[in-house]
């Protein structure tokens, strides 16, 4: 008997090792998951499959380069969304005092947003001078199926490999 406050062991989802044959390898996702697409469209027990990303990677792309005039630009613009909602509230809730809270909302979020970001990039010293995004990718991607189906699998993945890629 499960209660609200004991765990259920069957609710706990832990992380565990994929299992299954390989049936395809592939160098992209998008070739795995066009793959699994191939599979589905032609009935296959979709739910035997699973793709696996092998040695994965943390790749940091950088965009720009960080400035202060980026970093101040970018505290005004977030404080200003900030602001302006403080600044709605305050007005929808204050009778008859029409735009001057919107106004002074708007202008101390600037002002707030502008000095928080100018401490938080102050406070780096130059060490991180860019902005970048991360992205977790893998060197290829293994499309594993449970051994009941594998052979069948596979076999459908060879017709796909023969067949052009469709231009998107």
């Amino acid at each position: 008997m499960t209660t609200a406050f004991a765990p259920n062991p069957s609710a706990i989802n832990l992380p565990t090792l994929p299992d299954g044959w390989p049936i395809g390898s592939y160098d992209t996702y998008r070739e795995a998951q066009r793959a699994v697409d191939h599979l589905a469209d032609n009935d296959f027990a979709v739910q035997d499959v699973t793709i696996v990303g092998v040695e994965p990677m943390l790749v940091e792309r950088v965009a720009a380069r960080l400035t202060w005039g980026r970093v101040l630009g970018g505290g005004a613009a977030s404080g200003a969304w900030l602001g302006l909602f403080v600044g709605l509230l305050l007005s929808l809730f204050t009778a008859g005092a029409g735009l001057f809270p919107i106004l002074i909302g708007l202008v101390s979020g600037v002002a707030f947003g502008m000095a928080s970001a100018a401490m938080r990039y102050g406070a780096t010293r130059g060490q991180r001078d860019f902005v970048s995004h991360s992205q977790l990718v893998a060197r290829r991607y293994d499309v594993l199926c449970k051994p009941r189906n594998a052979e069948l699998g596979r076999s459908m993945l060879a017709t796909l490999t023969m067949s052009p890629a469709p231009v998107r």
